[in-house]
């Protein structure tokens, strides 16, 4: 068993533009097992899925302490890094969002700049950047390296006009990137060409989302991303076969 500094380390050490860590989106040990025997060196667990799982909304429908429970059980029966969607922070102190992941077991962490106990505003950049500089600095006072994915909303919630989007959304992953994170998350399902002008501008390696049947992952590789997810999309995936399997015996 490694520790969790060393497997923060190797979560970090996966982010490679051009050659992305593909990281499947648990909800629970069930699919993580699944995930890790499918042969995956690192997970993140998703908050919209882990929400469904235990019949809260997403969108801070449940605590960050609801979400600890799940991720425990999920470290307990994997040996891989584990990151965590901790939507905006669940009204949280930095400290806390921090020291409660690392106790869990998880070296990794997803901050969004979307309040969702203020209405579902959008943070200012500075504002987002701010608390991602807070979380590495809570980080830095522990011998774990926390491995964050600033996560920008801009695109999801079509703020503003569209014609000018990636210049913000390039503006505000630079200064989350400057506050201290190691990936950037700019999430939306994009044009090749504004994925790719992510990639080239923006300063460390982007997340990308995938859908999992839809996309593949040497098309993303191409378009330079480090890193894959699948939001709520694999547990989709799954719940549409279920639904397929199951109506045979309606």
């Amino acid at each position: 068993m490694t520790t969790l500094a060393q497997k923060a380390t190797t979560l970090l050490d996966l982010h490679v533009p051009g050659t992305p860590v593909i990281l499947p989106t648990v909800w629970d040990a069930w699919s993580a097992n699944l995930a890790v025997t499918a042969g995956f060196p690192a997970l993140t667990v998703g908050s919209h899925p882990v929400a469904d799982s235990v019949g809260k909304s997403d969108n801070e429908g449940m605590t960050f302490d609801d979400l600890l429970t799940r991720v425990r059980q999920i470290t307990a029966v994997v040996d891989v890094p584990v990151s965590v969607d901790i939507e905006s922070g669940y009204g949280e102190d930095p400290t806390r969002l921090i020291e409660g992941l690392i106790d869990a077991g998880a070296v990794g962490l997803n901050i969004e700049d979307t309040v969702h106990g203020e209405g579902g505003r959008l943070r200012e950049a500075q504002e987002h950047a701010d608390l991602v500089g807070a979380l590495r600095a809570a980080s830095d006072a522990t011998d774990v390296h926390v491995v964050i994915n600033a996560r920008t909303d801009l695109f999801v919630k079509q703020v503003g006009d569209e014609s000018d989007r990636v210049d913000r959304a390039i503006a505000r992953m630079k200064l989350a990137a400057a506050a201290g994170a190691d990936s950037l998350y700019p999430v939306g399902f994009h044009s090749d060409d504004d994925q790719k002008r992510l990639t080239a501008e923006l300063p460390l390696p982007v997340n990308a989302i995938g859908h999992p049947v839809k996309n593949t992952p040497s098309a993303l590789a191409a378009l330079g991303v480090g890193r894959v997810s699948f939001g709520p999309l694999l547990q989709a995936v799954l719940a549409e076969r279920a639904t397929e399997v199951l109506a045979a015996w309606r």
